[in-house]
């Protein structure tokens, strides 16, 4: 007779057990994590919408110049948004699809910055220290040979010559050959200067032969009007006399690139008792002509 030790008893109930044991039933399913535009990574951010952007890898766009650091790409994708022109805060979170309080927080921020400004209206506008970095980056071939032609026509108008480039709703004073000893505080613009868009010759200029939508999206705000415009495409100059820097009078001629596309605006200002109440029609030929020099030279 064969007695079972208590050791024995103990395997025989294991093996036992693990004969009988059921299956274990799979596991549920993960519920899906709810995405929302906060907790979205930049890269699935589109600023058009706040859905992820399944647009062509082509399509230029802010959401595809991206760094990898969540800050830094969600105040890129505000200032794409803002390259496009003044934007209220409603429209800065319907574009970007981040959440209100963070665009609040963002903005803010870059205004203290000076990098962001506001307009008129309270919209955020790119600020004026962009001015200044964009100055670096204005360094192009059109800058560097634009020196000679300045000092050129400064020498033959006897008034301050200056080059502008367009960089969103501003517009930035990217090389310069003022007179000799100039009085007129109004007319003193730095190289690096960064003024608004919404008046002076310079500004219809660089406006007059956008893209309607975008020519109108300009007039937003403007102190001139579709019927200026028309008339400095038809003239090919714009002028002023007083208007926001009084006492002075300017003429504006338009830079064309590879295409015939605007890609800078050429001015002349001075004294309006020098420069006469119809400097158009004086020093539009001149200015025009020194824009063309400009322009055939042009190596993007």
């Amino acid at each position: 007779m064969t007695i079972s030790t208590p050791e024995k008893l103990v395997t025989s109930h294991r093996k036992t057990t693990r004969g009988n044991t059921a299956p274990a039933a799979p596991a549920a399913p993960a519920a899906p994590e709810r995405m929302t535009p906060e907790r979205m990574t930049p890269e699935r951010i589109s600023p058009d919408r706040t859905s992820p952007d399944r647009s062509s890898p082509d399509r230029t766009s802010p959401e595809q110049l991206l760094s990898g650091v969540g800050v830094l790409d969600k105040a890129s994708l505000l200032l794409g948004v803002l390259e496009a022109g003044p934007a209220s805060l409603a429209r800065l979170v319907s574009a970007t699809g981040l959440k209100r309080p963070t665009v609040h927080r963002l903005v803010l921020a870059l205004e203290r910055l000076r990098l962001l400004a506001r307009d008129a209206q309270g919209r955020f506008i790119l600020g004026p220290r962009l001015g200044l970095m964009a100055l670096e980056a204005c360094r192009d071939h059109l800058a560097t040979t634009a020196e000679p032609v300045l000092g050129e026509l400064r020498d033959v108008t006897g008034a301050s010559a200056r080059l502008y480039r367009r960089r969103g709703y501003m517009r930035i004073c990217v090389a310069e050959a003022a007179v000799a000893g100039n009085p007129v505080a109004q007319d003193r613009v730095p190289v690096g200067a960064a003024l608004p868009m919404n008046a002076g010759p310079v500004s219809q200029v660089l406006l007059a032969w956008e893209r309607p939508e975008d020519l109108y999206e300009g007039l937003r705000g403007a102190q001139f009007t579709a019927a200026t415009l028309s008339g400095v495409r038809r003239q090919g100059w714009a002028q002023s006399v007083g208007g926001r820097e009084h006492g002075i009078a300017a003429v504006a001629a338009p830079v064309r690139g590879p295409g015939g596309r605007v890609v800078a605006a050429l001015s002349i200002s001075g004294p309006i008792g020098r420069m006469s109440n119809t400097p158009g029609r004086v020093y539009g030929s001149a200015v025009i002509d020194a824009a063309v020099r400009l322009g055939s030279g042009f190596q993007r």
